[in-house]
């Protein structure tokens, strides 16, 4: 609730601050810029374009903040990016607005665009980045003060899990770091940290710690002879929303894995679980919808015959759905077009293969050019899918393949897809042993996620839907 209450405080402020730039640039144009044909300064009215501005304006900058991320989490801004942030989404946005609205301005010399564009750049700017120093300042302070902290877990129990929190504790400028006790990685070694915080146990049940008490933030403070279990804690964690920190050894350091947050912070290496830019992630969403409305809307006759086709091929629904895994190891029903005998998975559920006798005759003409997937645009509309990521497996299979994959996990991190780079490039898997060689592809992906990498895998998934690759 309070961190709503403070994500509000910055909307309000970054709309009162495009409000006072929109007045005051307004009366600058009128009083200075405008000219009649005779050249004598135009009358202050508050004319059409005033109350468009005044009206849209400040909800357009704030819909374009929250794009790039701007209040994603005002706990933890830093003032100089936010500056640099603003900066240049100040600088994009008086463009647009110079163009759209401003452009057919009466005007003695074409220096008062310029000045128009400058102006309104310094304005908006300037009151923006004031008015947000303020805000950000004041959570800063109370961070500082212990007011404001985040839920935290110490990894480790000795020499040097018990330096870093004495380090963090003594600080004159704390991080807000509320520590809830710390979890031992080989109960052989001593806990120095008794007394000093709750013992949570060890870390193989960080997950449900993690849970149960709401954690933000994970620090891994663990021994030279521990750092073969980094790679096995990080891989529990890796789909849950939490922020990882590690305290490097001098490697790290030298060889840059060491960022500056902060000037009194630890040294600490962050891993975050933000994958794409907040612009990006928010533009790849805009895509999902409005890809998934356009082939729902532009190829419902398609659909339409499918479902005719399915019917009349054989008795059943014309749909069909189970229970999936998808973001954060979150279930949902993914919705197909039914290509095989009804009861094909009465019992253990099974992968398909090539000369698969459950699979009817029209099911394997739509499963030749992926048709059975259209359904799944509407799981993309409900929030559950993407049109590109990792394809979404059952719990069953999964379970199989952590056995031998532990790092299957990572695919947790993002929303499963109706394609992949790992479906491009293998199709459907027939067994186990094919998904995890289609796991390596899509580990790959989320380590490149991009809009462009996004389009490429859509344009290759197109080809194959045009070449009745699919199996």
């Amino acid at each position: 609730m309070k961190r709503r209450y403070e994500t509000v405080k910055f909307i309000f402020g970054d709309w009162v601050a495009a409000v006072l730039a929109w007045g005051l640039f307004y009366s600058y144009r009128k009083l200075f810029v405008e000219f009649t044909s005779e050249g004598h300064n135009v009358p202050f009215t508050l004319d059409e374009k005033f109350w468009i501005g005044i009206l849209l304006i400040p909800f357009l900058w704030i819909a374009v903040y929250a794009l790039t991320g701007t209040y994603r989490n005002v706990y933890r801004r830093s003032r100089l990016k936010e500056l640099g942030q603003t900066l240049s989404v100040s600088l994009i946005g008086v463009l647009i607005i110079f163009f759209t609205l401003l452009l057919d301005d009466v005007i003695i010399s074409y220096k008062s665009y310029y000045q128009t564009i400058f102006t309104l750049f310094i304005l908006q700017f300037g009151l923006t980045a004031f008015i947000r120093l303020i805000l950000s300042t004041s959570v800063i302070n109370r961070i500082q003060k212990k007011k404001i902290v985040f839920n935290t877990i110490l990894v480790g129990s000795n020499q040097n899990a018990l330096t870093l929190y004495q380090e963090m504790e003594s600080a004159s400028k704390l991080a807000g770091n509320h520590f809830l006790g710390f979890v031992h990685i080989e109960g052989s070694n001593g806990h120095k940290l008794d007394g000093l915080l709750p013992h949570l146990g060890q870390y193989t049940g960080l997950r449900k710690q993690i849970e149960e008490k709401e954690v933000e933030e994970v620090i891994i403070a663990i021994e030279s002879s521990e750092h073969e279990n980094i790679g096995r804690i990080i891989n529990q964690l890796e789909d849950m929303p939490v922020i990882i920190k590690i305290i490097p050894d001098m490697y790290d350091i030298l060889s840059g894995s060491v960022k500056m947050t902060s000037i009194f912070g630890a040294a600490l290496i962050e891993i975050s679980p933000q994958i794409m830019p907040t612009w990006q992630h928010s533009l790849k969403r805009i895509m999902d919808i409005l890809i998934s409305l356009f082939v729902l809307i532009i190829f419902s006759p398609l659909y339409l015959a499918i479902a005719l086709g399915v019917a009349l091929s054989s008795k059943g629904p014309v749909i069909y759905h189970h229970e999936r895994i998808g973001l954060h190891g979150k279930p949902f029903r993914i919705y197909k077009f039914r290509s095989m005998v009804v009861g094909a998975e009465a019992e253990v559920p099974q992968l398909s293969s090539k000369a698969d006798s459950r699979i009817t005759t029209f099911g394997r003409r739509i499963r030749k050019s992926r048709l059975d997937e259209l359904p799944q645009f509407f799981n993309v509309l409900l929030g559950d899918m993407s049109v590109v990521g990792p394809r979404p497996e059952r719990q069953y299979f999964i379970d199989r393949i952590m056995q031998i994959a532990p790092h299957y996990r990572h695919l947790h991190k993002v929303r499963p897809g109706i394609t992949s780079w790992g479906q491009v490039k293998f199709g459907y898997a027939e067994n186990v042993e094919q998904m995890i060689q289609r796991l390596k592809f899509d580990l790959i992906y989320i380590e490149n996620m991009s809009l462009a990498l996004d389009i490429k895998i859509l344009f290759y998934t197109i080809v194959i839907v045009l070449q009745r690759r699919g199996k």
